[in-house]
Formats: structure tokens, C-alpha cells, sequence
């Protein structure tokens, strides 16, 4: 396994499926009465977190507590880093307390990056700007598998704000990798320039939410992250829910087998319909579910399995 998870580009094809068959083993214990694991007993994992988080942060702490690691939580807010702390005087911090990984949410690009110079233990990037968020794309991955046996061959519409969006290009990379072809669909202004040049022939693009539906085994709807905005990028709300929204009307478009994924927070009635979020095909919740299995495999996987 790799020394750090900083970008899913990180994860060829055999390290990939290694972290998948982890979690599905790993899995497992949900089901017991006792779901906890000796693995990471006497290891230290410390959540850096530096933006607001629910689903990855609370993820990311289950997963260790349930491989018996001893996590620390630390957040910007009320911290020294409100003082003008730098990351690299942080990082030094933990370094000197011992520190066997360090699991970092940033809104600086390359953050996580520049943390993996800084200190000797393993460092998992949880989001960093508008980059990446590898564990997402590997429950999103997860998840698929789960629910559709393969991965290899499927046809994935990523749908939404694909420019300011890390679940994106971290999905888009590890989909390619395990064999699926990927369809963004935008409008112009929210797809990046030169996308499909950069990614390669298993990349398509589309402004026609309409015309890729029938053709996708899944649907993965992206948040409007208007936080991130500084500029109109579409007329309005009720405008973008009508182009790129999907709602009963345009999930009957779907194949019958296909399923509807979202990575949180949702926006309901602007890129998902509150009917389409709670229908069968969502896997929204099987997400946070499958999002703490991967997390555990990841982890295993870089303290307490294979290095190499």
C-alpha cells in the first residue's frame, strides 16, 4: 500500500481494488455485537479539520475508534490557528505529540500535500479546496460495486457544479482507473476548461442532462457549492433545478437497474427532488454507511497492513 491517500490518482487498479475487498471484509463487522477491531491499538489519529464537516469527519472518527485507534479531533475554531497559526507550525505540533496519522480537511489546494513533507506519519487527504476527496470517490466506488456487482464498464453521469467540486475530479480519476466511462454534465460555466483534453477518451461531456439519462447505469448528483461563488455562474435556483435537477419525471428516463448517488450536503428541490432522495434507487445513506467501511480499510491499510 502506499505511504499516503493524498489523490485517487495515488490508487492504480490493484491498490484500488485492495482497499474495496478491505472494506468489504470490514464490513462485516456492523453486524456484530462488538464492532471493534484491535488493529490500530496504541496508534493516534488526529482529524485536522480546518472547514465544517459532518459526514467525513464523524466518518472518519468511527472508523478509527472501531479499529481501536486513539483519535483526536482538532478544528480550526477555538484552536491556535484562529490566532494565526500557521499549518506547518500545527503540523510540527502534532509531530512532536506522536502523531501516527493525521486526516486533513483544508480549503487550500494542496494542503494535505504539504502536510505529508511536514511530519513523519501517514497523512489522508479528507477534501482539500476544490482538488480532491479521495475516500469519497473509494465509497462512491464502494457503493456501486455493492449495488451493481461491477464497476468496470459502467456508465457514470456526474451531473452539477463539476468546476468547484473535489468529489468530482477525485471520482473521475478513480473511475477511469477501475474501468467505468464518465459522462459530466454542466452547464458551460461549471464544467472546467480543457476537462476533456486533460482526462482522456473514457471522459465525455454533455450540456443535456436529457439525452444522457437513458444511457447511464448511474447518476451522481452534485452540490451547488455556492459558498465557493463569487460570480453568477447560472441564472437562478429555479433555473438550474429545471436543467439539472433530477426529479421523478426525469429518473423514469433512467435504465431500470440504475441507482442515484450524492455525496452530501444535498440541496433538495434544486439538484435533487426530495422524492428522488428518499426513492429506492438513492444510495445516499448506503454512502455514510459504506463511507466508514472504506475509511477503516484505508486506514488498515496504512498503519496497520501492507506498506508496501
Amino acid at each position: 500500500m502506499i505511504r499516503h491517500l493524498l489523490s485517487a490518482a495515488d490508487l492504480d487498479v490493484d491498490r484500488a481494488t485492495l482497499v474495496l475487498d478491505t472494506a468489504a471484509e470490514l464490513a462485516n463487522l456492523a453486524s456484530q455485537e462488538v464492532k471493534k477491531l484491535p488493529t490500530l491499538r496504541g496508534r493516534t489519529v488526529v482529524n485536522l479539520f480546518y472547514e465544517d464537516s459532518t459526514r467525513t469527519r464523524i466518518s472518519f472518527e468511527a472508523a478509527a475508534k472501531r479499529l481501536s485507534a486513539d483519535v483526536i479531533n482538532f478544528s480550526a475554531r477555538g484552536s491556535s490557528v484562529s490566532k494565526g497559526e500557521s499549518l506547518k507550525d500545527t503540523a510540527l505540533t502534532l509531530q512532536a505529540m506522536g502523531a501516527d496519522a493525521v486526516v486533513i480537511r483544508h480549503p487550500a489546494s494542496g494542503a494535505p500535500h504539504r502536510l505529508a513533507e511536514w511530519i513523519d506519519g501517514r497523512v489522508v487527504n479528507a477534501g482539500d479546496g476544490t482538488h480532491e476527496h479521495p475516500t469519497q470517490a473509494l465509497l462512491d466506488a464502494y457503493t456501486m460495486r455493492e449495488r451493481l456487482g461491477r464497476i468496470a464498464g459502467l456508465r457514470v453521469a456526474i451531473v452539477g457544479d463539476v468546476l468547484h467540486s473535489r468529489v468530482a475530479r477525485s471520482n473521475v480519476s478513480l473511475l477511469a482507473t477501475l474501468g467505468a466511462r464518465v459522462t459530466l454534465v454542466a452547464p458551460p460555466t461549471l464544467l472546467p476548461l480543457g476537462i476533456e483534453r486533460a482526462l482522456g477518451a473514457r471522459l465525455r461531456t454533455s450540456f443535456d442532462l436529457d439525452a444522457v439519462l437513458p444511457e447511464s447505469d448511474v447518476v451522481m448528483l452534485l452540490r451547488v457549492q455556492r459558498e465557493r461563488m463569487n460570480e453568477a455562474f447560472f441564472p437562478s435556483a429555479r433555473e438550474y433545478a429545471r436543467c439539472y435537477g433530477l426529479d421523478t419525471a426525469r429518473m423514469r428516463r433512467l435504465p431500470q437497474h440504475a441507482i442515484v448517488m450524492h455525496p452530501g450536503p444535498m440541496n433538495r428541490g434544486m439538484e435533487i427532488a426530495p422524492d428522488v432522495a428518499d426513492s429506492a434507487r438513492s444510495t445516499v445513506v448506503d454512502q455514510v454507511t459504506n463511507g466508514v467501511s472504506v475509511r477503516m480499510a484505508v486506514l488498515y491499510l496504512l498503519l496497520g497492513g501492507s506498506a508496501k
